[in-house]
């Protein structure tokens, strides 16, 4: 329709396609489309799932998140993808607003963001204004009804008083929270800079942190999971599989029966399932490899895994399965520099806790529970726990959670000294953010399809030849045919050149030529000819670090491994390149104990002891000297070692509650004091440990125990004094849910997290496999449920739903102190809950105490 200059009005010259979603309504969508038809422009409403032919008539994209099928598409064209509110802020300005201030983008952290800044430096308003706006944010110089967060130092300032007298839905932040959220590159949850009284000033480093719910890991933890998902939601009209072809690969290794419902429920949601690759449009496969899964990505076709499907089937709304990194197919193998390490997480709980174990295990790493000195890894969390602590004095490689997932999906182990990587908010549970890295499709299809390879024809499947050039082109088998796409590769011919258009109709055609084949070069094909560079060049690179490679894996082997950027020449302690290693013993091994031949002038004496050791200041900070007087001890006759099972002596100054100590008791080993290394390694002899008994009879009152006679009942229970104990730990419980679990097994019991529901079903086969060198007896299960809990609002909340679920199967529910748990481990006997029991007139009691002293 044609208008004169001064006729046109705001969106005249506007094609909008608005797509709808589970946050984007088809109400919502339609009042869209009558606002911008109002004002002259052309509409178009989608479901999310369509694919469309031509994307090359509109101009605009609307949607609320990048979860639909023309997104990709949508980028390469440059059309401009925004949220709903661009509509209304190009109205209220009576001109099109900036796209990129509304991109649903997830990368665009803060693009929810309206800022504006009170009584703060310039140089920091600068800063904050420029990174707002680089991440999708917006400023505004005043504050309006639009403004999200007034970035302020002070509650008393001008524009705070404004909003507080007003009672706008602004929250009031300090600076500090932009800066955290830059730095890691994720937006975190304000709670803690929110003024007047922000957390971050006010709470001590002891104080634990309070962690939110993950809603981004919801059917995203595991790439296997374990049952087919029941929602109601399948049953709405608006079905995601609608007219699509679905195939399910034979590698996923199902039963018939389970792939007999999942046919029914995509065949219930409008869509059919077939066993051709090249009629499908989703491919749902368990590993990046075979015929099938490399001839769908490079025809674009939607791959993913069982966690996806599910995730469709559950919430009836289409989500790219490269949003998160294990909702696609994962490889057998993993990435290669992750072969060997040894990675332990900390300050995890839930959904979080689980997607790494399993992230971990994808990337082709090792996941261990408790932390050692031959671990190379610790991600945490946040920086405050005793493993921190640990990791830090052994040298050991601390990050956040940002490394796995950025490593992963970018393919390869990137460096650790990236200050993302290493930064830890001070009162921000990272496991808040995980779960938001999505996959690189580059990155992928330079790995595990690249478009230079030749995929093999298969019957019925011919393999046409341009004339003009060294190319061939994919043609689908004849209908009938399902073209073999799940025969395993038998060799490592390369699959057939395609295009890299994202369109479909594209994808089939014969390559351009200047983007096949090296100028100078026509005769050779392009395969061939980028291949043998490709070797040359990784023949060359591997020669050249063939050095640094061999010097690494003998670093490597060191206690302690690799710390930072590796040991001087003239460090006494170095791994030498041309030196011998041998084994004292296998259990030695374990621990690290490597030995050196030459350095050795005699052999050293058998094991006459297994020592663990809690609380020697002397080794703290200092990790040299604490590898050097290890190995002085171990020519002495003494190992050093970190699990409480192995142990035969234990040093400790005093009388500890830490979790070396109180697991080392159940196990009934000689107690003495620390002085015992002390002395041994002044004297440069192994002296009589009963010479240096622990006694600390002021410990032995607090705490109501005789030392003497807990080692004594400790060889009677024989690990077994919890043995049929139920119990079950808060999220956030003092002390951290590892530290409990771990002495519920050193006493035969058995300790969970409590979500919401009593799981009494046998262990699993982790759990058995972790207690192998323990024969446990048939447990007697006892009529009680136990929850450790404190006073804390945050905790006696759950103390309702923990006594409904008990009672439902038949169980008394116990709500106890930690202390409980630590008392009995400690004087290895029983000891009745009742004088540890938590009330609720106590947790009353408790809030009265603190508002008085508040007040």
């Amino acid at each position: 329709m044609a208008h004169d200059d001064e006729d046109l009005q705001l969106f005249d010259q506007c094609n909008v396609c608005i797509v709808c979603s589970k946050n984007l309504s088809s109400e919502t969508a339609q009042q869209l489309a009558t606002t911008v038809s109002q004002n002259s422009g052309e509409t178009f409403i989608v479901e999310e799932h369509v694919e469309f032919e031509n994307i090359a008539q509109f101009t605009h994209f609307i949607s609320n998140t990048i979860d639909f099928k023309a997104y990709e598409t949508a980028c390469d064209a440059l059309i401009p993808v925004m949220k709903p509110q661009w509509v209304q802020t190009s109205l209220a300005k009576n001109k099109l607003a900036n796209p990129r201030q509304y991109s649903p983008d997830p990368r665009l952290f803060l693009n929810d963001v309206v800022v504006a800044c009170g009584d703060i430096p310039e140089g920091d308003k600068d800063a904050i204004i420029g990174g707002v706006l680089a991440k999708g944010g917006i400023y505004s110089p005043r504050v309006t009804l639009m403004v999200t967060h007034l970035v302020d130092l002070s509650a008393d300032s001008d524009k705070a008083r404004l909003v507080k007298a007003k009672k706008l839905n602004i929250k009031i932040v300090l600076p500090h929270w932009f800066d955290d959220c830059l730095k890691l590159g994720r937006r975190i949850i304000e709670t803690p800079y929110l003024l007047p009284d922000p957390e971050i000033l006010r709470a001590g480093p002891n104080v634990p942190i309070q962690w939110h719910e993950n809603k981004d890991l919801v059917g995203a933890s595991t790439p296997d999971p374990p049952e087919l998902p029941t929602s109601s939601s399948r049953e709405n009209h608006r079905s995601v599989f609608e007219g699509k072809r679905v195939k399910l690969s034979s590698d996923l290794g199902i039963g018939q029966r389970l792939e007999e419902s999942i046919e029914a429920v995509i065949e219930r949601g409008g869509g059919t399932v077939t066993s051709n690759v090249y009629d499908t449009d989703i491919l749902i496969c368990r590993f990046r490899e075979g015929v099938a899964y490399r001839t769908a990505s490079r025809l674009h076709k939607d791959v993913g895994n069982l966690a996806w499907l599910y995730r469709l089937m559950t919430f009836n709304t289409y989500t790219s399965p490269l949003r998160r990194l294990l909702h696609y197919p994962v490889d057998r193998s993993g990435i290669p520099e992750f072969k060997g390490l040894k990675i332990s997480l900390s300050n995890y709980v839930g959904e979080a806790r689980i997607y790494l174990e399993n992230l971990i295990a994808a990337a082709g790493a090792e996941c261990t529970k408790t932390l050692k000195q031959d671990n190379t890894h610790l991600i945490t969390a946040h920086g405050n726990s005793e493993k921190c602590s640990a990791a830090r004095e052994w040298g050991l490689e601390v990050v956040n959670h940002l490394w796995l997932e950025e490593s992963y999906a970018k393919w390869k182990m990137l460096p650790t000294s990236d200050p993302r990587y290493s930064h830890f908010p001070l009162r921000t549970n990272l496991g808040e953010v995980a779960g938001q890295t999505p996959l690189n499709r580059d990155v992928l299809e330079q790995v595990f399809f690249p478009s230079e390879d030749t995929i093999l024809p298969s019957p019925g499947r011919p393999v046409m030849r341009n004339k003009d050039q060294n190319t061939t082109s994919i043609q689908p088998p004849p209908k009938g045919q399902s073209g073999d796409e799940d025969i395993a590769d038998t060799t490592h011919g390369t699959p057939q050149t395609i295009g890299k258009s994202r369109r479909l109709s594209d994808a089939k055609k014969t390559p351009a030529r200047s983007r096949l084949i090296p100028e100078g070069k026509e005769n050779d094909t392009p395969s061939s000819t980028s291949s043998r560079r490709s070797k040359d060049a990784a023949t060359a690179r591997l020669h050249d670090i063939a050095p640094d490679i061999a010097l690494y894996e003998k670093e490597k082997k060191r206690v302690g491994g690799v710390v930072y950027g590796g040991r001087r020449k003239s460090d006494e302690d170095r791994v030498s390149e041309n030196k011998k290693r041998r084994s004292v013993e296998a259990q030695d091994e374990s621990d690290g104990e490597q030995t050196d031949s030459k350095r050795q002038k005699k052999s050293r004496p058998p094991i006459s002891m297994h020592l663990l050791i809690t609380g020697y200041q002397k080794w703290v900070g200092n990790m040299k000297k604490e590898d050097a007087d290890k190995r002085h001890l171990r020519d002495l006759g003494v190992m050093v070692v970190q699990d409480a099972r192995r142990c035969t002596h234990l040093a400790a100054p005093s009388i500890l509650r830490t979790p070396k100590f109180v697991n080392a008791l159940a196990y009934a080993p000689a107690i003495v004091n620390i002085e015992f290394i002390t002395s041994c390694l002044k004297k440069n002899e192994l002296l009589n440990p009963a010479d240096f008994p622990l006694k600390d009879q002021e410990a032995e009152t607090k705490f109501g125990f005789s030392l003497a006679h807990a080692a004594k009942r400790a060889k009677k229970n024989k690990n077994k004094l919890l043995q049929g104990y139920r119990i079950y730990c808060v999220e956030s419980i003092r002390g951290g849910l590892e530290a409990f679990q771990s002495i519920a097994q050193a006493n035969g019991g058995e300790c969970s997290l409590f979500r919401g529901r009593l799981q009494l079903a046998k262990r699993s086969r982790r759990e058995e496999s972790d207690d192998e060198d323990s024969e446990m007896e048939d447990e007697p299960v006892k009529d009680e449920v136990f929850l450790l809990s404190s006073l804390a609002p945050e905790h006696t909340r759950l103390w309702p739903r923990f006594r409904q679920v008990s009672r439902d199967i038949n169980k008394t529910p116990r709500i106890v102190r930690v202390d409980w748990l630590l008392d009995m481990a400690m004087s290895q006997e029983t000891r009745a809950a009742d004088d540890y029991e938590l009330t609720e007139e106590m947790a009353e009691m408790a809030g009265k105490a603190d508002e008085m002293a508040i007040d």
